[in-house]
């Protein structure tokens, strides 16, 4: 965390001066508004949270519910997500408090008495180091305080309006704010008031009924039948085993147990299988007691037996694997005619079921992709253009997901005798575990995406996938960092220029291109920094060497990468990176010696790998993303 760069900072560095809306912020929901979020759910909170960095975009989220949940909900937090926290600032904090999950255990029936279960194999959670961070077990409650923390502590001061209920939408292009949202209060004096209010933008974040859905006319088609699950979060005394593990639990005929350990020791969570819920509509299965769950789970449980002691929360669900056509509201035959208004994400555009534990991951990804687009287009950084993305690449991730989802259920469902391997379930877990674990979207090329013609300068940073960090040492005071934590949330392009073998500062690609991007007018840093700000507001360029830190003389870095910010015109000295010589980046992530260009996305997607001496094909790429600010 950087700070003190306007003065000395004697509060809490995570707290940011308030500016532009955030600046006497009204309480009252106004008229008129840039950006409305409908639900303060995961993608609902991502969204507000990255619309919190840009003072200058008036955003505002509203939720039917008359204050922050409480308990309950999704609590699966893969790693990709606790990246997406790091670059939200708390991913330490939560991981503290969270339980960790590092191996899975699968239970079956016992061979020599099918009535009963035994341990069949216990399968490690990460076998290939795909992340440092963690697989994590935490409330989705906690997860949304964290976000609404950074939204209240960031320039915009953004808190959510509680007791507002989203009834209709409609739009009219001419309109300066052309989506008319007609509110309806749930809470004290509010309650039963209409309201109609005016945005530029509306994000529909308001869960699997989405109402936001229904008035774009969105199809939510179900492609398998529900599924019913029965949920506790208890206080228990038991002999079984593994009670502080996660587990899969098949029993012969009693159904199965998703079994996840919760924060603090002693609570954990089980998903109860409830079978498949009646196709006539009647939801009767809603019905089932605590008590009926209670008795379900120690029958798939036995001989072991299970007495809870008291119930923090349970309920119980039906969940099916279904996916919208579309996730925006442009019509699929109007597509490239106009652009989009309207969105939705998460549980409004997928659903499935709790046994992958992706809802809560997959949503905020959503959020995460949507919200930075936004913010470019409101801020004149982009045309509007970009956010015809938005459906184009989420869509297609959340139909890979609910693929995998519907070949894990079916496993989880199977008896073990009617496998053909009798490992099967628990191969196709260590097998596929990149996937759950967030890491297999890959967006295909694009506005915002290259091609991967020069794939083989950095072949650890496949193009479209998430940025897959490294140890380097930072050369001005010779600390180990990761080099991804650096990339925070704050709506910028990551530039990643990795040297040619070349002393820094010596003639060489690497001189060249600093040359370039400091003095031509392609330079994407000199043609789409808006005038007035500071040159790194933008595009935050890193610099990392071949050399150790010793052998890297910050005298003789090109002044592209000592960047002189703020009103004192202080040097930014964690901008340049010499390679870890008992942990080499070039080395683990495939980098040529000849050097490379790797550009990311705000979302911490690799858009483009390129050479050094590709200027040409840099200020291309950015030609067809950016436009020259307002």
């Amino acid at each position: 965390m950087q700070f003190h760069q306007h003065g000395y900072v004697s509060g809490d560095p995570r707290i940011k001066p308030a500016a532009g809306t955030g600046i006497d912020r009204p309480a009252e929901l106004p008229e008129l508004m840039d950006v409305l979020i409908v639900g303060s759910g995961p993608a609902g909170m991502v969204t507000a949270a990255q619309l919190a960095a840009f003072p200058g975009i008036n955003t505002r989220i509203v939720e039917r519910r008359g204050g922050r949940l409480e308990i309950g909900q999704a609590d699966g937090i893969q790693a990709r997500s606790v990246e997406t926290f790091q670059a939200f600032g708390f991913a330490e904090r939560i991981i503290a408090e969270a339980y960790r999950i590092t191996a899975t255990v699968f239970w079956k029936p016992d061979p020599a008495d099918r009535s009963t279960i035994v341990r069949a194999a216990r399968a490690p959670d990460d076998t290939t180091g795909i992340s440092e961070f963690p697989h994590l077990i935490v409330n989705q409650a906690r997860v949304l305080d964290y976000f609404a923390e950074v939204m209240a502590y960031s320039p915009a001061r953004i808190k959510p309006d509680y007791g507002w209920e989203f009834r209709s939408l409609s739009i009219d292009e001419s309109a300066d704010y052309p989506v008319a949202v007609t509110l309806v209060g749930t809470q004290g004096e509010s309650s039963g008031v209409e309201r109609v209010v005016h945005a530029k933008y509306v994000v529909g974040a308001d869960g699997a009924h989405s109402p936001v859905r229904e008035s774009i006319g969105a199809r939510h088609s179900s492609v398998h039948a529900n599924h019913a699950w029965g949920v506790m979060d208890v206080l228990a005394v038991t002999d079984f085993p593994d009670i502080r593990s996660k587990c899969a639990i098949q029993s012969e005929d009693g159904g199965n147990i998703l079994l996840i350990p919760r924060e603090g020791g002693s609570l954990f969570r089980m998903y109860v299988d409830l079978g498949e819920a009646e196709v006539d509509g009647s939801h009767s299965v809603r019905n089932t007691t605590i008590e009926q769950i209670i008795a379900k789970a120690n029958k798939i449980l036995h001989p072991y037996t299970l007495d809870v002691k008291s119930v923090a929360w349970n309920s119980v669900y039906e969940v099916g694997h279904r996916l919208t056509d579309r996730f925006d509201d442009v019509p699929l035959e109007q597509l490239g005619t106009r652009l989009p208004r309207v969105f939705i994400t998460g549980d409004a555009c997928h659903t499935h079921s709790a046994k992958a534990g992706q809802g809560m991951n997959v949503s905020m990804q959503d959020g995460f992709n949507l919200a930075w687009k936004l913010a470019h287009v409101l801020e004149g950084l982009s045309p509007a253009s970009l956010l015809a993305t938005y459906s184009a690449e989420r869509q297609v991730i959340a139909k890979n997901l609910i693929d995998f989802d519907l070949q894990w259920s079916k496993l989880m469902a199977m008896r073990p005798e009617d496998m053909e391997d009798p490992t099967e379930l628990e191969d196709f877990y260590v097998r596929t575990f990149e996937f759950p674990a967030g890491f297999m979207t890959q967006y295909q090329p694009s506005m915002i995406v290259a091609g991967d013609g020069h794939q083989d300068l950095a072949t650890g940073f496949p193009v479209g996938k998430r940025f897959k960090s490294a140890p380097v040492v930072r050369v001005a005071d010779a600390n180990p960092v990761q080099l991804g934590h650096h990339h925070r949330a704050d709506g910028r392009w990551r530039i990643y220029v990795f040297a040619d073998s070349a002393a820094v500062g010596d003639p060489s690609a690497l001189s060249d291109w600093a040359h370039w991007l400091s003095t031509s007018d392609e330079s994407p840093l000199l043609r789409y920094t808006p005038a007035g700000s500071d040159i790194d507001s933008v595009f935050d360029v890193k610099l990392i060497a071949q050399q150790d830190f010793e052998g890297v003389d910050l005298r003789r870095v090109p002044a592209t990468f000592m960047t002189r910010t703020g009103p004192f015109g202080l040097i930014d000295y964690e901008l340049v990176y010499a390679a870890d010589p008992a942990n080499d980046i070039f080395e683990a992530r495939g980098v040529s010696r000849d050097g490379a260009v790797v550009v990311v996305r705000p979302d911490q997607y690799v858009a483009n790998v390129l050479p050094l001496q590709a200027t040409g094909e840099l200020a291309e790429f950015f030609a067809a993303i950016m436009q020259r600010s307002r």
